[in-house]
């Protein structure tokens, strides 16, 4: 649907929308076209007169695995693929800040990076028990421009938000529910949040959407508070030493 890639596969159910990051092979890690496909995605849901509620999960062992490390290569010597990153993880943020209808995430296995921000921005979140949380920003030499940072002191604690920002450290699905940055922590966390998601569509249309949008103006205003420096210092930490010795090694560790 919505003419998405091959990396974001999206289908309907009823009044649902099951949005599912489809590079399984890669453990969902993103790259161009998947982030491409995220800033893209948002406003054609928005568009969508029959949804009522979306599902959003990872194809196989994990939900996403964060960022493609040859991607991050990439962007790290070309300018013009930066500038476009940048400005699409600008989209995606506000594109799921104002998407219209609620987004369930179904987190079936690690969330990190990109992944870990697509969580914090969803409504209601539910984990299977072997998932976890992580952004590992720093630990490559980047700014979390899209991640955690931006939403997790909403969510938890500024001292917790801190302390996972600053250090990269996994947050296991339990310790993630006690923090707040998940709701539930299940068995199968894609049945659950097809039920919740099917609950929400037979809501009442107009009470549900304004309602999310009543909740979603303070994340806005929070997150429009420091999105722009956010982005700006994540577009120079690409250009540091630090980021390219890191990438580096990284990617030849891979080969």
């Amino acid at each position: 649907m919505y003419d998405m890639s091959a990396e974001i596969d999206v289908r309907a159910d009823g009044p649902l929308r099951i949005v599912t990051l489809n590079r399984p092979d890669a453990l969902n890690a993103v790259d161009d076209a998947l982030h491409t496909g995220l800033a893209r995605l948002w406003p054609r849901l928005s568009e969508d007169a029959g949804v009522r509620a979306v599902v959003l999960t990872g194809a196989g062992k994990a939900f996403s695995a964060g960022g493609d490390f040859a991607y991050l290569e990439e962007l790290g010597r070309d300018t013009a693929l930066r500038e476009k990153t940048i400005a699409h993880g600008r989209d995606i943020v506000l594109g799921m800040a104002r998407c219209r209808v609620p987004v369930v995430a179904a987190v079936n296995g690690p969330a990190v990076g990109l992944g870990c921000s697509l969580v914090s921005l969803s409504d209601i979140v539910y984990m299977a028990e072997s998932a976890y949380l992580a952004d590992p920003h720093v630990q490559v030499g980047l700014v979390a421009a899209d991640g955690g940072p931006l939403t997790w002191p909403l969510h938890t604690s500024l001292l917790l938000a801190k302390e996972y920002a600053l250090t990269g450290a996994r947050i296991p699905a339990e310790r993630a529910r006690e923090m707040g940055l998940a709701n539930h922590v299940v068995a199968d966390p894609m049945a659950e949040a097809l039920a919740c998601a099917k609950r929400i569509a037979e809501m009442p249309r107009q009470a549900v959407e304004a309602t999310k949008r009543v909740l979603n103006m303070q994340l806005e205003k929070a997150v429009l508070t420091s999105l722009d420096y956010a982005l700006t210092a994540e577009y120079q930490s690409f250009q540091t030493d630090d980021f390219h010795t890191t990438i580096t090694r990284l990617t030849s560790n891979q080969k």
